[in-house]
């Protein structure tokens, strides 16, 4: 391989849940012929890859172009035959947790028209599953509409036909496994510990309730168990398989409340309690549900704390006693601030409440942020003061933001090119017309896919905060709405949020740039540097997130 005096090759690297994201920097100098980066993966152990070290793989190369209608090759290519066009890249294996190593190239091109890799830098990687000692953070895979479900699943439906909450799992496994992630695993683990020790009793705010394995454990539950299940139209129509999980509990002996405050009874909360004394809780934006594990972009964080979880049994033992004082109760009054050992700081709060006071807390952090702003939101057709700072991101020409929206329209709120300042984009997903190397993909059936509710400010930046919880973020959620927000300060776990948002933002904008691609503007890898240039142009937003993600992990990089 060739080496070029001039290079000197950054590398950092931001560790996700189960992904990594890898961002790359060089001198300007260093951009003459530059026709992207190489990256070779060396993974603990082979799983379903032939070998357990390749490069990294592009569905996009110098040879063919791509639009929607024109078909082009049929294979992939390794990154060193067809390089990242991009200064990150983020990585989801499928080899599991463990030890990673990556190798980056930059790769050049040769008067000839051929690559030559140039000199590389190599950083290991923990994919590990991480936590606090009283804080876990479990993220679902969220692509069900890919071309890793295709290639790896083939499409393979999740359920039967026939909807129901009893169905037999074990055909689905692996998928779940593989979709559900680490959420589902925390999920789970959290229910068989409540399975294995008689003394434990469980508190449950529901809201799409039909995962069958879940359902079937609070049931072998039996008298341990409370539930909180919403009942607003969604979930007691014709069809709907809530009931029907209520009717189950019932049977087996749980004591169930259905409500729905004003609108929705919208958590999705489980509390364990040991002598009458909450110990540990479960929360986040993921529902019960085939949909929220298997289908959906998902948190489930798991705080192993007395003092957390007495938090959450108080709100619901509001809801389950008293579900219309819940407003003018103390618990949704405030923030409530948790610095405990063995957690990062952090606060709750409760809704609904009688105003939204919970939101300013996330947007004075979103108009304070000083270098980045990354969210994943459901909707963002609500209102009030998150929602007018995320529209107001376009506006802001000091920071480098980037997040993805289930709603197709705002795409309206990206613009492309010089002076843009806020990269946004939507669900989209291969269904008609295409071409090859890509095959139809499968939406997971109807509902949103883009569930996430969390918003990221200044990830790798001396004072990081991360917004989640079950809100919507909404001012008429936060007022209408029984949920729970989480306001966590800590850089290892913004870090996982921040590595989400882009992992998502990435997955979503191809599809949105291959949706709209023609035979005049074409998808395919540029022949020349020219896609490098706007990287260090100061008036485009690519040499902002340049700088963001290398400028502060001077610490982390190989040279």
């Amino acid at each position: 391989m060739g080496e070029r005096k001039e290079d000197r090759l950054l590398v950092a690297r931001y560790v996700g849940d189960g992904a990594v994201l890898l961002a790359f920097d060089l001198d300007e100098s260093g951009i003459d012929k530059l026709a992207g980066f190489a990256i070779r993966c060396k993974t603990p152990n082979r799983g379903p890859y032939l070998s357990n070290e390749y490069f990294l793989p592009n569905r996009l190369n110098l040879q063919e172009s791509l639009t929607r209608e024109k078909q082009a090759g049929s294979t992939q290519a390794g990154s060193d035959k067809a390089p990242f066009q991009m200064f990150h890249w983020i990585h989801f294996p499928s080899a599991g947790p463990g030890e990673y190593q990556y190798t980056v190239y930059p790769s050049y091109f040769k008067d000839d028209g051929s690559l030559e890799l140039g000199a590389s830098a190599s950083v290991d990687v923990d994919l590990s599953y991480h936590a606090f000692p009283g804080l876990e953070v479990g993220l679902t895979r969220g692509y069900v509409s890919s071309q890793a479900y295709v290639d790896r699943f083939h499409n393979q439906l999740i359920r039967p036909g026939q909807k129901s909450i009893d169905f037999d799992t074990r055909p689905y496994l692996t998928q779940y496994q593989w979709l559900g992630a680490h959420a589902r695993r925390i999920v789970f683990e959290f229910l068989q510990e409540c399975k294995a020790d008689p003394s434990i009793y469980v508190d449950v705010f529901a809201y799409d309730f039909d995962e069958p394995d879940i359902i079937r454990t609070l049931c072998e539950l039996g008298q341990r168990v409370r539930v909180f299940q919403d009942d607003s139209e969604s979930h007691t129509k014709s069809g709907a398989m809530e009931p029907k999980a209520v009717d189950a509990l019932r049977t087996s002996g749980a004591n169930v409340k259905e409500g729905h405050f004003n609108r929705f009874a919208h958590d999705k909360v489980m509390i364990q309690k040991k002598n009458g004394e909450a110990m540990k809780v479960l929360t986040g934006s993921a529902n019960f549900s085939i949909r929220g594990l298997y289908v959906q972009a998902n948190s489930v964080l798991v705080f192993d704390n007395p003092n957390v979880a007495s938090l959450y049994e108080t709100a619901f033992e509001q809801a389950f006693t008293d579900e219309d004082k819940f407003k003018k109760s103390a618990i949704s009054s405030q923030w409530y601030d948790i610095k405990k050992s063995g957690l990062p700081q952090l606060s709750v709060s409760f809704a609904p409440h009688s105003t939204p006071f919970s939101l300013d807390k996330i947007a004075d952090a979103i108009n304070s942020a000083t270098s980045s702003v990354f969210f994943a939101v459901m909707e963002m057709g609500g209102k009030g003061a998150v929602m007018t700072a995320l529209q107001n991101l376009g506006m802001r020409t000091n920071l480098f933001s980037l997040g993805t929206i289930q709603s197709e329209a705002e795409l309206t709120l990206f613009k492309p090119g010089i002076d843009s300042n806020s990269a946004v984009t939507s669900f989209n997903f291969l269904e008609k017309n295409v071409p090859e190397p890509f095959k139809e993909e499968w939406r997971g059936g109807q509902g949103q896919v883009i569930h996430h509710k969390f918003t990221v400010c200044d990830f790798n930046a001396k004072s990081p905060a991360v917004f989640c919880g079950s809100s919507n973020l909404a001012a008429g959620g936060e007022t209408s709405n029984g949920d729970n927000l989480i306001a966590i300060y800590d850089p290892k776990i913004a870090t996982i949020f921040a590595v989400e948002a882009i992992r998502l933002y990435d997955h979503y904008r191809f599809r949105s740039l291959h949706e709209h691609s023609t035979s005049n503007k074409p998808l395919m890898l540029n022949s020349t540097d020219a896609w490098a240039k706007p990287y260090y142009d100061p008036k485009n937003i690519k040499f902002r997130e340049r700088l963001v993600f290398s400028r502060a992990t001077q610490k982390d990089w190989q040279v």
